[in-house]
């Protein structure tokens, strides 16, 4: 697992993030210079995207846990799933803060990209969800490291927000990232409040990230509507839209103490529509080249696999325990192939590395 979390330049540049970071030039314009100046790559942050690797693992935990307690499965189960979650949160943390010792780039540069910046909102978000599973082992710790990310993201979002409404934000810099430091946050803060019995703010956030996710969404369907289509490396990003209801489905449920009513019906309802919108956007998604912007496909196709999984416990219909054991196998599925091809997709850039450092003196004599 530690190797598609090693560090290598030409990594981020081959999966056409590092356009990103390139200032004061159009997003349109900047995917060209993806490729160009090799010497300056060693200089660059960490892209906020890797991010979504541990937030695609606490997601598939969420199912895992989930699923263990519709089907009786032993409760380890689910942990074991936590731990790599964590151990990927610490790890991928690591690997930023190292990296950033070693960089000519601020923190601050990356927070107020428009492109890049609220994809930090992943770190506490993903913080929130271990909180969420480590209360059911350590109840005490739990409770204070979901208190903590929800402050984080509350301050992050607060701070963001403030950002944006400078009036220099350009429509064309608004991509599905732009759900997380609000509305995303304030979901899944309000999910893993209630879980830990943090009733009354899971009530707030969920009234926070319900009000921002409407919000969001219009400049979101215009910028779509009215704007260039979105880079291929921020198209994965699409498929953020499906995280906000299936999550508030899940957020509102253990808010009404698992009594499903008709809120959660209708939020139920959103999440099969945006579903829909992603399935007639599967021939978009599979003209794509492999990059480690996938992750961004994961923790939304956990939510909803999770979703659908509780209401099969909910309704039981026949052979719900097999469909259950299908929609588990599929996401797990779903995100080890992701997690493989990021390995060979690392092993290939490493290998063109070498080739590349070998023929340099040949070409130099």
């Amino acid at each position: 697992m530690v190797l598609y979390f090693k560090v290598n330049n030409r990594l981020w540049g081959h999966i056409g993030f590092r356009y990103l970071l390139q200032e004061g030039i159009p997003l349109s314009a900047q995917l060209p210079l993806a490729h160009a100046a090799p010497a300056t790559r060693a200089r660059t942050r960490v892209p906020l995207n890797t991010l979504a690797i541990p937030l695609g693992l606490a997601g598939l935990a969420q199912v895992w846990t989930v699923a263990a307690s519709a089907l009786g499965l032993p409760f380890e189960l689910g942990q074991a799933f936590w731990l790599i979650a964590a151990i990927a949160w610490i790890w991928t943390l690591a690997v930023h803060v190292h990296r950033g010792t070693r960089t000519d780039h601020s923190l601050s540069h990356q927070l107020t990209h428009f492109a890049q910046g609220p994809l930090a909102a992943v770190l506490p978000i993903a913080a929130m969800l271990l909180g969420g599973g480590l209360h059911r082992t350590f109840p005490l710790a739990g409770t204070v490291l979901t208190l903590i990310s929800i402050a984080a993201a509350a301050a992050f979002a607060a701070w963001i927000l403030s950002f944006w409404m400078r009036g220099e934000m350009p429509l064309e810099s608004v991509h599905g990232g732009y759900f997380l430091p609000i509305s995303a946050a304030g979901l899944v803060g309000a999910l893993t409040a209630a879980e830990t019995g943090l009733d009354w703010l899971a009530v707030g956030s969920f009234a926070v990230g319900i009000f921002f996710w409407l919000v969001i969404s219009v400049f979101f369907f215009l910028r779509l509507a009215l704007r260039p289509t979105l880079p291929a490396p921020l198209v994965p990003t699409l498929a953020i839209m499906i995280a906000p209801p299936a999550v508030a489905s899940a957020a509102w449920l253990t808010i009404s103490g698992g009594r499903p009513d008709h809120l959660f019906e209708g939020l139920t309802a959103m999440t099969a529509f945006m579903v829909l919108i992603q399935v007639m956007l599967l021939p978009r998604y599979r003209t794509l080249p492999f990059s480690l912007g996938f992750w961004s496909f994961t923790f939304p196709v956990a939510s909803v696999a999770a979703l659908a999984i509780t209401w099969l416990h909910l309704l039981q219909p026949f052979a719900w325990q097999a469909i259950t054991i299908g929609v588990l196998a599929a996401v797990t599925i779903l995100v080890v192939l992701i997690a493989a091809k990021s390995i060979l997709l690392h092993i290939a850039t490493t290998r063109a590395e070498r080739r590349q450092r070998s023929d340099t003196p040949h070409q130099s004599v």
